[in-house]
């Protein structure tokens, strides 16, 4: 099988090939590594290959939906026995675990070869690719920018042919805001339907997720039936729902109420294309038949964001100090924004964590009576195309600020100084719209529809009730029927 021949094919095309024997998965698995080697030097995607263990698995015998399709694991959260998951710091990328996750599993017994680990943020703390440790992972649709984070690995890998589907995450945006900054489609399941284990139960208190990026919407449905199950050592049953989310995708959605936002929760500043994105969208929309107007959630989206930030420095903080506590290293081995992170959690009294986890409630009945009225919320995925590399680090004169606190141990005056607002306006901004959907534990995704005049991806965002994945993905369908995005391929 020939390169171009490879790339044409969604995940669910290869696994229909190799069925019918009219391929195997060894020429399936070296078409993949040869893609990945042809471009991996640009994109920086893959930081784990796994090609010899990949190998060995292609030559056996495989059954189950996906049986001998190539793969990519995230290098975070997705445990594969006896190599180490990074989260992208360097102590933990020599320290491998003991047993494969669940989800890992699971793709296992659906016949996926994962044959790499793609790069992702340190501890995925943030919505770009850059870890010290491995190097920035670009955009192959323009490669001084960032593929987004944080499955930044696995989009750009997906975007750029390598894969036509691979393993991501999502906590605060992280399959959503890769998916729009490379023009693919992502899917960020609701809190409970997919498990977690066996490291933890939920992981931030159920506000992230695991799923994947694609370029068609038939491979994450497909996916989302092969990761769906009860899992007996969870904290909730998650039985399998009545009928298959492949079977759902491809049914008319119906006429949809749709409300549509596109101001920033945190009142900092929306690129016009990012509006234009959702102006496209809703004519889109509007077209097929559907019910668009402008809406408010009614939520306070930037109580919201304080509440998320406060779970997430106390969340980087825990995984600092487990880190530490397995590998033996010193606060030499993590990144500044890391320690900065890790700082403001530590500083953080337990009376406050728990009263912004109680608010959670508030947000999340908000989002409900929202979708009492209207079906789906649309908004942007990004308030801006997707930053340059580089963009979003800390000015010289924030960092040097951070240092002389850190050293004094002075964490708690951090949340009180204007270099935590810097830290935070400037990270957030990009990507303010979809802490919403993990807070409130709603499903929600990125659909590929706009690009800038520039031909960058900047993808809308929809978010769902609870249990509305199904709507999620016959929405989406009928969307990629109507403008279909799989065959674009960036200019590697």
């Amino acid at each position: 099988m020939d390169q171009p021949e490879y790339r044409s094919y969604d995940a669910v095309g290869l696994a229909e090939l190799v069925a019918k024997g009219e391929v195997s998965a060894s020429e399936l698995l070296e078409a993949a590594i040869a893609r990945a080697d042809a471009v991996g030097a640009r994109i920086n995607a893959i930081v784990r290959p796994m090609y010899e263990i990949a190998r060995e698995r292609a030559r056996g015998e495989l059954s189950g939906p996906f049986a001998g399709v190539p793969f990519l694991l995230k290098d975070l959260g997705q445990h594969y026995a006896g190599l180490p998951t990074s989260a992208g710091n360097r102590a933990l990328a020599r320290h491998p675990q003991p047993a494969h996750a669940l989800v890992v599993q699971r793709w296992l017994d659906a016949g996926l070869v994962p044959f790499g680990k793609t790069n992702t943020p340190e501890f995925g703390a943030k919505g770009i690719t850059e870890p010290e440790v491995f190097g920035p992972t670009r955009n192959p649709w323009d490669t001084t920018r960032t593929p987004g984070g944080s499955s930044g690995g696995s989009a750009a890998a997906v975007a750029a042919g390598i894969v036509p589907v691979a393993g991501a995450s999502d906590g605060g945006g992280s399959i959503r805001i890769p998916a729009a900054c490379c023009g693919l489609f992502g899917l960020k399941p609701g809190r409970g339907l997919l498990p977690d284990g066996p490291d933890v139960g939920e992981r931030l208190h159920g506000a992230a997720v695991n799923g994947v990026v694609s370029r068609t919407v038939r491979d994450t449905a497909a996916m989302l039936d092969v990761l769906v199950g009860p899992d007996p050592g969870g904290p909730f049953p998650t039985p399998r729902p009545p009928e298959s989310f492949a079977e759902v995708a491809r049914r008319d959605p119906g006429r949809l109420r749709i409300g549509f936002a596109t101001a920033s929760p945190l009142g900092t500043p929306v690129d016009p294309q990012a509006v234009a994105a959702v102006e496209d969208a809703a004519a889109l929309l509007d077209a097929a038949g559907h019910d668009v107007e402008p809406a408010s959630t009614g939520v306070d989206e930037r109580g919201l964001a304080k509440d998320f930030l406060t779970m997430w420095f106390a969340a980087v903080a825990a995984e600092v100090a487990e880190a530490r506590a397995v590998t033996g290293c010193g606060v030499d081995a993590f990144e500044l924004d890391t320690r900065i992170m890790a700082a403001v959690g530590r500083a953080t009294s337990a009376p406050t964590y728990i009263a912004a986890h109680d608010r959670w409630n508030s947000h999340t009945r908000r989002l409900a009576a929202f979708h009492e009225r209207y079906d789906l919320l649309l908004t942007p995925t990004l308030a801006r195309p997707p930053v340059r590399i580089g963009e979003l680090a800390a000015p010289e004169a924030v960092a040097r600020a951070s240092r002389v606190l850190l050293r004094a141990h002075a964490a708690g005056l951090l949340a009180r100084t204007n270099v935590l607002d810097t830290l935070i306006d400037q990270n957030l901004s990009p990507v303010p719209y979809t802490q919403l959907a993990n807070i409130t534990g709603r499903p929600a995704m990125s659909v590929p529809l706009y690009r800038t005049p520039a031909g960058l991806p900047l993808g809308v965002q929809f978010v769902g009730p609870l249990g509305g994945e199904g709507r999620l993905l016959a929405l989406a369908a009928q969307l990629e029927a109507l403008r279909p995005w799989a065959d674009r391929e960036p200019p590697l």
